[in-house]
């Protein structure tokens, strides 16, 4: 069984991100050292090293969608001008931007969720599992479980990347912190959309940012 305790170790001991921590103790069989060299091996742990160096040069991309409906500005941060100006920083930034169009996250990292946001997605979620007639005993599991794709849905680092659903938008940002040899993260965006708020027809926006690079 892995245990948060573990999980905890392992973060510690590279500076990987604790789902990143967490999948390699599952697939190292809860074998800590084995971890450690996985996560060595899928470049993590360097990644995770250059992460604590200052990122303060950058660029604001942006992103606007066939017809001018969705808007989006992100401001992404690396160490050198010189990386910044490079064309795979740029195509870089700019993929950030239209999976932000594409997924509408609210928030960059989980970090940034306001605890009383998630404490009020909590109490939703037991409500909805409760309504659904599931067992008192296991509800509190089942929210932890549905918090983690609320995470996964709303948090920028955490979606499925729109051009390889296989990876995370993390995964991501940690194959070019590998290639650019810099530290890279994304700071903040904004993102805009033709009558936000208003009632509208549900559109699948994923699918038509994809229509056009294809």
């Amino acid at each position: 069984m892995i245990t948060a305790a573990m999980v905890k170790e392992l973060r510690e001991r590279t500076g990987v991100g604790m789902m990143d921590c967490k999948n390699a103790l599952v697939e190292a069989g809860g074998d800590m050292e084995k971890a450690i060299e996985l996560l060595r091996t899928k470049g993590l742990a360097q990644a995770a090293k250059k992460a604590s160096r200052i990122a303060s040069e950058g660029l604001v991309s942006s992103y606007i969608h066939l017809g001018g409906r969705i808007g989006v500005l992100v401001e992404v941060n690396c160490e050198t001008d010189f990386v910044a100006k490079t064309d795979e920083f740029k195509a870089l930034c700019h993929d950030l931007a239209m999976q932000i169009a594409a997924s509408k996250p609210e928030y960059v990292r989980r970090e940034d969720v306001p605890q009383e946001a998630i404490e009020n997605e909590k109490r939703i979620l037991r409500q909805q599992a409760l309504n659904e007639g599931k067992p008192e005993k296991i509800v509190d599991k089942m929210v932890e479980g549905r918090i983690e794709k609320y995470f996964k849905e709303n948090c920028l680092l955490e979606q499925p990347f729109i051009k390889d659903t296989e990876k995370t938008v993390q995964d991501l940002l940690n194959d070019k912190i590998m290639k650019l040899g810099e530290n890279i993260t994304v700071r903040r965006f904004v993102r805009y959309e033709v009558g936000e708020g208003l009632a509208k027809k549900e559109q699948n926006f994923v699918d038509e940012v994809m229509s056009q690079i294809k």
